[in-house]
């Protein structure tokens, strides 16, 4: 970068500036000098968001453990900081030494949402990078990703040399300190990615050659190098209550979308819901002892102050030992005048006891995720609850006292019908009138808030090979909705925007030839997609036409089980036979089992234990 007094001219003309400054409490900075490797870990959006994300403050304290290796944070700067960087050709630079992009070493990125993609191009072309990796001199920084959307990570392959797959805890630093050796050797970064290819979870794009079937479905992908093996395995940690997790936490100076302490008790699920992504890619369930988080989350809120504490896992209640541990935690954040957040709750007795402490007086809303109007149609996405279940736990919220009600709903999903949207409305409008039945006229009104997602078919799901409703039928069955909802006093109805949810399709089941229509898209200016202020549907439609990609091609078109998918180089560890079961599963409405209740064979067993011994009376329906 130009020099600190540039820096502080500009800080003085955008909104927080602190969004570039570093030096929070719990951020490291070491001599990049005397250092091995210097690692970029960039989140693709704005330092509020990235500084939320536990997988961030879980990497950077990781590898700054390592000696030799010194992780610096990167955002993407907001519209107006980047206009002044534009302005004042100044590079990009990590948040502790303000080093430029284009100096580091590694540059990493999580992926954590599509809609992030096109923000990936503008911090590496900010950082002076250039965008593809064939324009790549060796000097230039190695550009590696992470993350849930790196389970496909064909839209990027022309942008990404490396992609880890999987656990990141290990992975990153055996990745790193391989980078290291052979640097010290003066091997080139070609070199280095052929020995960096033997580790499971490692996939080098260039190592691969796709070939496309006359009708543009994939063909087939073949190693072009004898070091890339033919599937690239996950990269798994088997023991999580063993692996590293912060509790020096880096403390933002600014307010950031979650400003709390936070602990992990399990990653997994085991509940199999055929829409889920998370649920089939995190497995297999791995619990945290209950001493171990009890002793990160004191250790965690002494050294930051913080005054929240949040568990973090698919489906808080679901932890084997959920009683004890939540009594635990309430006595202690208590006695430490600490509020506490349990999401992901399946609303039973114990988990209303435990919220009616936890929020007293003063009751938030609750939210439920039936995620389906009908239980015909709950059945064919293995949701695995009942309106018996929904009303019984609502009923007895309001008999607490709760009186704000979310609900959570996903439109589009495989044979779905518009009998099924009649069920939405039926279930709001059920809820308003339980609230005075139970409470009198005298009781007050109850606030509903319906929030519809739309479908989007992701890979190493059930549903990986189903169809996603075009844009008209998104809109018809949203203008559905609103109408039989808007009558119902008391409800409110949200839906998400239509064209990011396609667009999200694209590049989630996309293949090498989409980052064609994203290279376009950020060259004509789209970035912060994921925001509603900086989605612009013209400049991607522009895009699309101007590179030939077909949108339907990837999003409203049904794949047979035989057909190559683009992830098919990665190896999740759940059995495509299983999911090819679970899809004729589904159109039959016949339920899987939670797999704590018994293995349903989807695979994982083959790389991983599956789930310690439970007891089963723990385990919620």
């Amino acid at each position: 970068m130009k020099n600190s007094r540039d820096l502080e001219k500009m800080l003085k003309l955008v909104e927080k500036p602190a969004r570039y400054i570093g030096h929070e409490t719990g951020s490291i900075t070491k001599d990049p000098d005397k250092t091995d490797v210097k690692f970029g870990f960039a989140f693709p959006d704005t330092y509020e968001i990235g500084m939320s994300y536990m997988g961030l403050q879980i990497l950077y304290n990781i590898l700054n453990k390592e000696d030799n290796i010194a992780c610096e944070r990167v955002f993407s700067p907001a519209r107006d900081m980047e206009k002044l960087m534009r302005e004042e050709k100044m590079e990009l630079f990590t948040l502790e030494n303000k080093i430029p992009l284009s100096r580091l070493d590694i540059l990493g990125f999580t992926l954590q949402y599509e809609m992030s993609y096109t923000n990936i191009l503008n911090i590496l072309e900010l950082g002076n990078i250039p965008l593809l990796c064939s324009q790549r001199s060796d000097d230039m920084p190695l550009i590696a990703a992470g993350g849930p959307c790196a389970y496909n990570p064909e839209p990027l392959s022309d942008f990404i040399d490396v992609f880890m797959i999987g656990d990141g805890e290990e992975l990153i630093v055996e990745f790193t300190q391989l980078y290291a050796e052979c640097r010290k050797k003066g091997l080139s970064k070609h070199e280095f990615l052929e020995q960096a290819a033997h580790l499971k979870g490692v996939y080098v794009p260039s190592f691969y050659d796709v070939e496309y079937n006359a009708d543009m479905t994939v063909k087939s992908y073949t190693p072009n190098n004898p070091n890339a093996p033919e599937k690239v395995m996950r990269a798994i940690v088997k023991d999580i209550d063993s692996a590293e997790f912060p509790v020096n936490n880096i403390v933002p100076f600014i307010e950031t979308v979650h400003d709390r302490a936070v602990v992990e008790t399990f990653r997994g699920c085991t509940r199999g819901c055929r829409f889920c992504q998370a649920g089939m890619i995190y497995r297999p369930v791995r619990e945290k002892k209950q001493e171990t988080i009890m002793n990160l989350a004191k250790e965690q809120l002494k050294n930051t102050g913080h005054e929240e504490l949040s568990l973090l896992s698919l489906s808080t209640s679901d932890y084997s030992s959920f009683e004890s541990l939540a009594l635990e935690l309430m006595d202690y954040c208590s006695s430490s005048n600490v509020s506490l957040s349990l999401p992901s709750l399946r609303l039973d007795s114990f988990a209303y006891d435990v919220l009616d402490r936890i929020q007293g007086y003063k009751k938030s809303g609750l939210t439920f995720a039936p995620e389906a109007g009908t239980q015909r149609l709950r059945d064919v996405i293995n949701k695995g609850i009942t309106e018996k279940d929904l009303f019984l736990a609502v009923g007895q919220a309001f008999e607490l006292g709760w009186n704000v009600i979310k609900l959570y709903f996903m439109v589009g999903h495989p044979t779905e019908t518009f009998e099924d949207l009649d069920g939405i409305a039926e279930i709001a409008r059920k809820i308003i009138d339980m609230n005075y039945e139970i409470k009198g006229p005298k009781g007050g009104r109850v606030k509903v808030t319906v929030s519809v997602s739309n479908f989007v078919p992701k890979p190493f799901t059930p549903f990986q090979w189903e169809a996603q409703d075009t844009e008209e039928m998104f809109i018809e069955k949203h203008n559905y909705l609103l109408a039989k909802l808007k009558p119902i006093k008391g409800v409110t109805f949200n839906y998400h925007d239509t064209e990011t949810s396609i667009l999200e399709t694209v590049f989630a089941r996309g293949d090498r030839r989409t980052g064609r229509v994203l290279l376009r898209a950020h060259e004509l200016g789209a970035g912060f997609d994921a925001w509603s202020e900086g989605f612009n549907a013209q400049i991607w439609n522009q895009a699309f036409e101007e590179t030939g990609i077909d949108k339907a091609f990837y999003c409203h078109r049904k794949r047979d089980f035989s057909e190559v998918m683009p992830w098919d180089v990665i190896d999740s560890g759940i059995s495509k036979k299983f999911l090819e079961n679970e899809n004729i599963r589904a159109y039959r409405g016949e339920l899987t089992p939670d797999c704590r209740m018994s293995c349903n064979g989807c695979g994982m067993s083959r790389y991983a234990d599956c789930i310690p011994e439970v007891n089963h009376e723990q385990i919620r329906g």
